[in-house]
């Protein structure tokens, strides 16, 4: 079972997988660990990462990229609209109103769970959706060793993470084996990206008035000044000299060229240089922290490399700014780490991770009231996750709760919707009272926010007639005021308990309010009488179904019919590939087989042959880039079997050729020793005068037969010319090789019979026994006492007698 970590960046993609040694970021098939976030749609098949990447600018309407940001946001979303003027690509409204692991801190509900879809689409078994910079902290903590103890003052660190698209500051509390997320900030519209903007624009308006080139009409000519600008800005980021920036062929086939230095590039990105401090000073302000509460500064993201970010981090904080982690590889090390400790497949060091909520979350009601609606906030910012939290509502009927965001302007987002949730089956008690519903909101581990159940305590009474004593005189009466209005709603905050797996939680305070206890009324009912001792109350808790209308949900048949169709597409992909693998084997034989022709197999083939071969091969390679362009993958495989049965025997004659003198000058040389054998019995060796004359005379019959017959064969292939198949094969020579030894070698190679030296039957006898020989005492091989054998070392070469 593997675990891996995703990074999905907005320009490249991560993957880090654990092992049994550690944590190891994976290469792709071009032997890099960076993927490019690319898909490049063609006519049959996909392209994705870097072959995707290379068609960038070749196929720039069916490339697709930068779509990270496009996760859960509605079409008509201004953000969405301002992307699509970016984008050479066009978006098309999806069904659901949408645009269509590791996710930023500041991700919505919404594009929390697009990316969870996405993942199911694409068969992924997704544990957590971790935070950018919790992932980053859990992958600088879980090998530190000298954190401090759980008892002992916490080593904050901050983390700024600023990639391509956005920046995220968070401040992490460390102990030994605990992390505690303090605050985190961001800025979703600031990164590597907007400094690549810069750039552009600075260029498309020089070469517009130098050139007189309008760059941003023209798609392919601005994706390529994209890619020359993000090369230049990486080049000032390790120079501080002037530097060249020169496109070959950039528009109506003139070159350009023009320059900058790192002190030009940073006056040209003040404003955005300006929108760093920001989000550290926000966050140390919610964290309640000052500067010499921090331990270190850690920076990740491809953006911090830019001398003047890293310049203002460093200002802000007055410290040097630390660079141990791996800027790239950082958050998908992290979050195979927190895969690793949730998988029972690997045993990881015990690390506990407490995240927090990136947004205010509140709950709206409808009352009956004139007022009309009732709220309360059930998670304020930066609050702990996952958490979860039981609410306490009076209600007669199914009533609807709204969750959406506190503070919208904190939110990207045009709507501040999270969705709604209907709590079903609610009625008044049997004397007409209010029912008591008890709802449990929570954030789970992967940061969505839900009403995970609804119950209603149900009252009884068990003993004698007690209709006139109510339950619950916070409601018994229609005519109080508005303290006790119908729609009173109480925050049980003692409810709120922490878990490592919002499930676990979940299933446990689902058991407890089931349990059907015998409880008696709530100690803080006020009533306007005295409690009569002979009444007691029967409370059961009982489960209500609720109904969920999460905003921008993608429905579970829509999320099957995309699976459908993923897979029929990677079924497409493996059949055009084939079928292109096909394609490519016919090409490769037409070179290989038309410079061979002129080379190697020059010889074992015949002019009028050659010539009739190289028009079949011209023929073939005319076919592929015609007729032959888009066939399926037998009509190749027919082809270049066609192709073959006229090559392969001239590549055999050239193969036998080459091979032949080998294998007959080894054939020769055994008939030789073995010769050399029968000579030497003739000659009364007595290396050989043990063997058999009747089987001698049959090997020296066997050995003239195999030596006629390899004379004869080189005789009729010496006649032969090299256009011509050959008489005898390799393959036929190595088996009169493997015969002639099989008959040969068991007669000529038989050992010598052992002889026996002559003894007497005393001997015999005594032998026999392992008795004393020639008087010696039988002491000698006498056997010790049992108890004496442990203490006894025999010397080398006794015999142990039994």
């Amino acid at each position: 079972m593997s675990v891996v970590g995703i990074d999905l960046g907005f320009l490249n993609c991560y993957i880090g997988v654990a092992r049994s040694g550690g944590i190891e970021t994976i290469a792709n098939e071009y032997s890099d660990r960076c993927t490019p976030a690319c898909i490049s749609l063609g006519s049959k098949t996909r392209a994705i990462g870097n072959a995707a990447k290379s068609q960038i600018v070749t196929n720039v309407k069916n490339t697709v990229h930068g779509f990270k940001k496009l996760h859960g946001r509605a079409f008509e979303d201004p953000h969405i609209q301002a992307e699509r003027v970016k984008l050479p690509y066009e978006l098309q409204k999806m069904p659901n109103g949408s645009v269509g692991v590791k996710v930023p801190s500041f991700f919505t509900d919404a594009e929390r769970r697009s990316v969870m879809a996405a993942a199911q689409i694409a068969g992924l078994n997704c544990l957590k959706l971790m935070n950018e910079t919790t992932a980053v902290a859990l992958a600088y903590g879980i090998y530190k060793q000298d954190l401090p103890a759980l008892e002992e003052k916490p080593r904050n660190v901050v983390f700024v993470d600023m990639g391509h698209s956005a920046y995220q500051v968070s401040i992490c509390a460390f102990n030994k084996g605990k992390l505690k997320v303090l605050a985190t900030t961001f800025d979703p519209f600031v990164g590597g990206r907007n400094f690549d903007e810069a750039l552009v624009d600075y260029f498309s308006e020089e070469f517009k008035t130098k050139y007189k080139l309008n760059v941003k009409e023209n798609p392919r000519a601005l994706l390529r000044l994209y890619q020359e600008c993000e090369k230049l800005k990486k080049l000032m980021s390790a120079n501080a000299s002037d530097l060249p920036l020169n496109i070959e062929c950039f528009m109506n086939d003139l070159d350009v060229s023009s320059k900058m230095n790192r002190a030009q590039f940073e006056q040209l990105c003040a404003a955005l240089l300006a929108r760093v401090e920001p989000p550290l000073r926000a966050a140390m302000e919610q964290a309640k922290l000052q500067r010499e509460d921090i331990y270190s500064i850690e920076i990740v993201g491809g953006a911090t490399r830019i001398p003047a970010v890293k310049e203002q981090i460093s200002n802000f904080f007055c410290k040097e700014i630390s660079t141990t982690l791996n800027a790239d590889e950082a958050v998908a090390r992290g979050c195979a780490l927190q895969c690793a400790i949730l998988s029972p497949a690997f045993k990881v060091r015990e690390f506990s991770i407490t995240d927090v909520v990136p947004y205010s979350i509140t709950l709206r009601w409808k009352s009956s009231y004139e007022e009309g609606t009732g709220e309360c906030e059930v998670f304020s910012k930066n609050h702990a996750a996952p958490f979860s939290k039981v609410i306490t509502f009076h209600k007669k009927e199914p009533f609807d709760l709204e969750g959406y965001y506190t503070h919208p302007h904190e939110v990207p987002y045009p709507d501040s919707r999270i969705g709604r949730f209907t709590i079903q089956n609610v009625g008044p008690q049997h004397d007409g009272d209010n029912s008591k519903v008890k709802v449990k909101v929570r954030v789970n581990i992967h940061g969505l926010f839900s009403v995970a159940s609804a119950s209603v305590i149900e009252k009884q009474n068990i003993e004698g007639d007690q209709n006139d004593t109510p339950m619950d005189t916070e409601s018994s009466s229609k005519n109080q005021g508005r303290d006790d209005e119908l729609d009173k709603m109480q925050v049980d905050q003692d409810e709120g308990i922490q878990k490592s797996q919002a499930e676990q939680q979940n299933q446990a305070d689902e058991e407890t309010e089931n349990a059907g206890t015998e409880t008696k009324a709530a100690s803080g009912d006020k009533q306007d009488h005295p409690a009569q001792p002979k009444a007691k109350a029967k409370v059961k808790s009982i489960d209500l179904p609720i109904q969920a209308s999460l905003y921008r949900q993608l429905g579970q048949d829509l999320i099957n019919c995309y699976i459908e169709n993923e897979g029929k597409m990677m079924m497409q992909d493996k059949l055009e590939k084939e079928r292109n693998d096909a394609k490519n084997a016919v090409e490769e034989y037409v070179y290989d087989f038309r410079d061979k022709l002129c080379g190697v197999f020059e010889k074992f083939i015949t002019e009028e042959d050659s010539n009739k071969l190289t028009l079949m091969l011209e023929d073939t390679e005319n076919w592929l880039y015609e007729d032959g362009e888009d066939q399926p993958k037998q009509v190749y495989m027919d082809k270049l079997q066609e192709l073959r049965k006229f090559g392969q025997p001239i590549q055999e004659r050239y193969m036998e050729h080459e091979e032949r003198p080998k294998v007959l000058n080894e054939l020769g040389k055994k008939i030789q020793l073995l010769m050399k054998a029968v000579e030497a019995y003739k000659n009364k060796d007595e290396k050989y005068d043990h063997l058999d004359p009747a089987e001698m005379e049959k090997v020296e019959k066997y050995i003239s037969e195999a030596m006629n017959w390899l004379n004869s064969k080189m005789n009729a292939q010496n006649k032969l010319s090299l256009t011509q198949d050959p008489v005898v094969k390799v393959a036929e020579i190595l088996t009169k090789s493997k015969e002639l030894d099989g008959f040969c070698n068991p007669i000529i190679y038989k050992p010598k019979p052992k002889i026996e030296p002559p003894n007497d039957g005393q001997s015999k006898a005594n032998g026999e026994h392992n008795g004393p020989v020639n008087g010696q005492s039988g002491t000698e091989t006498k056997p010790e006492p049992a108890k004496d054998n442990s203490q006894q070392t025999k010397p080398p070469g006794e015999m142990e007698v039994d």
